[in-house]
């Protein structure tokens, strides 16, 4: 029993010898591939739709399959359809041809505009194709080709597909295909010829007759008669008197300092160069019979002037130049620059000289001398002011990067306020050409996080653009960076608020250098208030409240002490006006702070004796009601800073700030009089109460001489050394967000002088884009390239139609209607592969279509325009005799069809089809013949 189980458990290796070659394994790899598909039998849909191969959705499929070791790919092109009944299918007669062999006779599709070269030449709406798979790799010898060939009109049989199979054979740049369909008892064989040279006898249309009769070999006589359609294509390179409407900028006056055309503040659009390179015109006789028409080799009746169908397409050129993408471009580049602003303008501009490096390192030991030392002229401003002698000094005038006018231009425009001998106080600044805050447009900053279009942050972003472009380069931009950060350390000094910003904390919604400039304007605001605050506060309320309690409390103070008072308030009031933030540090020392603390809280435990009246009230609001300081009957007063109720207890506190934790109740007293009591209450009671810790740890000096806890003066140090430490790379990303916003508004601006639908879509896709883009903090270079790339193909967009317009002459229409249709017609041309022209040469596009080739053509042979003939006398015979109104056709189309029996009179009448394409340097035939199988 072992021995017979042993055999079992062996796996044996199960070959199977009916695909014996490699050609045969081919062969069924077609077959599955196909089954795979279900391209199985015959399914008929409805009847093609005009036009439908153009506005259609064509979907396509692939696989991969193999010949020994030669790859190729297989692809089933289709047009997507709704899929006809189940039921219609079962009624269907066994004898109807297959889909595709009634579509080689369809006439609803010919000449698609934009479609597969099969379809083009086949009128197919679906088909696959086997071509090698790698784009190198080509079938050349004709064995192969006939292999393949085989391959698949094997493979058609056995699976019983209608679908037509195509091989791709020669080098793919040719595009010939050859390939087979199969039906019940018919097939159709679809052949191709490709030559560089034409055949002399085969220019015209009665040679290609001659090609299509002998190919069909009809035995019926006479033959059935053949339809035809033909098309001719003219191309007009030349426009002549229609030049390019765009005005190249006047550089030598940008660069003389006069702004002219191009503002600060607005960035420049349109192409520098025609964006339409050709127009093509396509002219078409679609319905024609033999017999009806003559074209030879010595006369022909097709007259682009009679033909009932014209459509033109236009040509864009190939990557015109276009100032907005420029500008933007340009300045993109800047992000990966890696130099700083001293190596873009010199070191040596800001080396010391021996003598003044020595005057500097004797500054620190004046500070040791009795005599006072002079604070202001070690200020940043003075030593600002002297590296700026020091720049001239180096580098003269006529070397700086940026022209003095030019840059004198920028900074009025960035710094109105500079205008009049005391800056404005206001901090924003509002422009007629800005859009209102309200709208959406101006609201884009939030969504690229950008700054408002009416901020000085904006503003500078296009100064920047103007300058890299047109006045220096980089160059210029370090040396604009450098003025702006001294002008920034200017308005810290002297407390002139920035303008151009909004008021209020930094905006989170814009870029971070919006942001820092933000921050010190809140700096220079607080600054300055403070500043006004110490005069005004000396003179007036500190002195008049200090010499009123003097007097309520004379008999506690003495005379001594009042003119102590006095004096005091005297040296307080003339040092507030010299004081730099740095002194306010002076009176945290440690003598200071621990005498004062000692005057105040420990005194105030003990009972407030008489040290405490010693202490001066400072920052009083006003009197609170009739209420007094429980201690010493001082009339208690609301605090705008610490220390305005010397003398005070924490009761005294809580009872303004929290009146509900000061409990007072009604009790009699050993006198039997009924007297207020109050005491704090239980929760202020509470050991380690963080009410109490508070109060007894906290110093008794006004706040102006505490640390603050929002330090102006450290904060806008940060910001000015973050300005100053700024790389141009830096600086172009921390803008580049507000230039983008400014093309995109530019764009939005100039499209809706134009309304272009297609247009809008665009550039919502843009905003869209840039928002996701943007609110990235490092945005990778690759995503920001293809917003620009965006803007500029709107651009582009928007040049070609104003090209058109100008071209077609849509301003000149006196009558509305005919302007509305040449409008229309511009914007189709601009957004559809090919425009049908309505009533074809006789319309009003149609004329002036006409007259461009007719003054193109006279321009050609140097005669004079059609205009200038008429101004002469000279008859219309004569002008049109001269010239002809149109040169030769660049391309020539025809399709022959018939519906033939082959091979024999009873054979079954089935379609037959030649397209033949002629252009200056190809000659191609195409030609789908269809035969009867049944018995042969």
């Amino acid at each position: 029993m072992a021995a017979d189980s042993e055999p079992e458990s062996e796996v044996f290796e199960i070959t199977d010898f009916t695909t014996a070659s490699e050609w045969e394994r081919f062969i069924s790899k077609v077959e599955e591939v196909l089954n795979d598909w279900k391209l199985i039998g015959n399914s008929l849909g409805k009847p093609l739709e005009k036009g439908i191969f153009t506005s259609g959705i064509w979907e396509e499929k692939s696989d991969e399959i193999s010949f020994a070791d030669f790859r190729f790919s297989v692809t089933h092109h289709y047009l997507v359809q709704e899929s006809t009944d189940k039921d219609g299918k079962d009624e269907l007669l066994e004898d109807v041809i297959p889909q595709s062999m009634q579509d080689l006779l369809c006439m609803n599709n010919d000449f698609p505009p934009r479609a597969h070269c099969l379809v083009r030449w086949y009128g197919l709406r679906e088909f696959v194709v086997i071509a090698p798979a790698a784009h190198s790799d080509a079938v050349l010898s004709e064995s192969k080709c006939n292999l393949l060939l085989s391959s698949v009109s094997i493979a058609l049989g056995n699976t019983g597909c209608q679908v037509p199979l195509f091989v791709q054979i020669h080098h793919k740049w040719r595009r010939m295909y050859v390939g087979e369909c199969q039906g019940p008892g018919v097939r159709t064989d679809f052949e191709m010829v490709h030559l560089r040279k034409v055949p002399n006898q085969y220019t015209h249309l009665s040679g290609l007759l001659d090609i299509f009769k002998s190919k069909i070999g009809c035995p019926l006589t006479p033959l059935p008669p053949v339809s035809i359609a033909i098309r001719f294509t003219y191309v007009l390179q030349d426009w002549q008197q229609y030049f390019w409407p765009q005005q190249p900028p006047d550089i030598d006056a940008l660069v003389g300092g006069e702004v002219g055309g191009l503002e600060f503040g607005k960035l420049p659009f349109g192409a520098c160069e025609d964006p339409i390179s050709e127009l093509h015109l396509a002219t078409t006789w679609p319905h024609l019979t033999e017999g009806i028409i003559v074209d030879n080799d010595v006369y022909s009746d097709l007259d682009p002037l009679q033909a009932p169908h014209w459509s033109v397409r236009v040509r864009k050129a190939d990557n015109p130049q276009c100032l907005l993408g420029d500008f933007v471009t340009e300045f993109f580049k800047i992000c990966r620059r890696k130099e700083s602003t001293d190596e873009i303008l010199g070191r040596s501009t800001f080396e010391e000289e021996g003598r003044e490096i020595a005057d500097i390192t004797h500054a620190l030991s004046k500070l040791t001398e009795p005599a006072p030392v002079p604070i202001h002229k070690l200020s940043v401003s003075n030593m600002v002011h002297t590296a700026k002698k020091k720049i001239r000094k180096h580098r003269g005038v006529e070397e700086s990067p940026l022209n003095n006018d030019v840059l004198n231009t920028i900074l009025l425009f960035l710094f109105p306020d500079a205008a009049s001998e005391k800056p404005v106080d206001g901090t924003s600044s509002t422009d007629n050409s800005n859009p209102p805050s309200e709208s959406e447009d101006y609201n884009l900053y939030n969504q690229f996080k950008s700054a408002p279009s009416d901020s000085l942050t904006y503003k500078l972003a296009l100064c920047l653009c103007m300058i890299n472009f047109y006045h220096g380069g980089l160059k210029g931009v370090a040396h604009l960076w450098q003025e702006f950060v001294l002008e920034m350390r200017f308005r810290w000094e002297n407390n002139f608020l920035i303008p151009g910003l909004a008021s209020g904390p930094p905006d989170l919604r814009c870029c971070l250098l919006h942001q820092k400039l933000q921050m010190l304007n809140c700096c220079i605001e607080r600054k300055k208030a403070r500043d006004e605050g110490k005069k005004t506060s000396t003179s007036d309320n500190v002195t008049n409240t200090w010499s009123v309690d003097a007097r309520k409390t004379g008999d506690q103070l003495g005379p001594d002490n009042l003119n102590d008072a006095d004096k005091e308030k005297g040296e307080m009031g003339k040092s507030w006006d010299s004081w730099s933030d740095s002194e306010e540090e002076f009176f945290e020392c440690l003598s200071d702070t621990e005498e004062l603390k000692g005057n105040g809280q420990d005194s105030g435990k003990k009972g407030a004796p008489k040290e405490m009246a010693n202490l001066k009230p400072e920052g009083r609001l006003h009197q609170h009601g009739k209420l007094t300081l429980l201690h010493n009957g001082e009339p208690l007063y609301i605090p705008v800073t610490q220390a305005a109720n010397p003398g005070c207890f924490l009761e005294d506190f809580v009872r303004w700030y929290s009146p509900r934790d000061y409990i007072e109740e009604e009790v009699i007293d050993e006198k039997g009089n009924v007297v207020l009591k109050g005491e704090l209450s239980a929760r202020m009671k509470i050991p380690s109460n963080m009410w109490v810790e508070a109060w007894e740890t906290a110093k008794p000096i006004p706040a102006r001489r505490q640390r603050r806890l929002f330090d102006d003066t450290r904060e806008a140090e940060k910001v000015l050394h973050y300005l100053a430490i700024q790389k141009p790379a830096d600086l172009a990303r921390h803008l580049l967000p507000c230039v983008i916003h400014a093309a995109v508004l530019k764009v939005k601006e100039e499209e809706s002088l134009e309304n272009i639908s297609s247009v809008k879509k665009i550039i919502k896709q843009i905003i869209s884009h840039s928002s996701k883009v943007l609110h990235f903090p490092n945005p990778e270079d690759k995503k920001l390239e293809e917003i620009i790339h965006q803007i500029t193909n709107v651009e582009a967009i928007i040049a070609r139609a104003r090209s058109l317009k100008a071209k077609f002459g849509t301003e000149k229409c006196e009558q509305e209607e005919e302007k509305e249709d040449l409008e229309r017609f511009v914007n189709c041309l601009l957004e559809q592969p090919e425009v049908l022209v309505s009533g074809a040469g006789r319309g009003h596009a149609g004329r002036i279509i006409h007259k461009l080739f007719v003054n193109a053509q006279r321009a050609a042979a140097m005669a004079p325009p059609e205009e200038e003939l008429k101004r002469m006398g000279i008859p219309e015979e004569r002008r049109q005799n001269s010239v002809s109104d149109f040169p030769p056709p660049a391309g020539r189309e025809l399709i022959l069809r018939a519906t033939v029996p082959r091979p024999a009179p009873y054979s079954k009448a089935l379609p037959q089809r030649m397209y033949s394409v002629l252009t200056k340097e190809d000659f191609r035939l195409a030609g789908a013949f269809s035969s009867d199988t049944s018995f042969f």
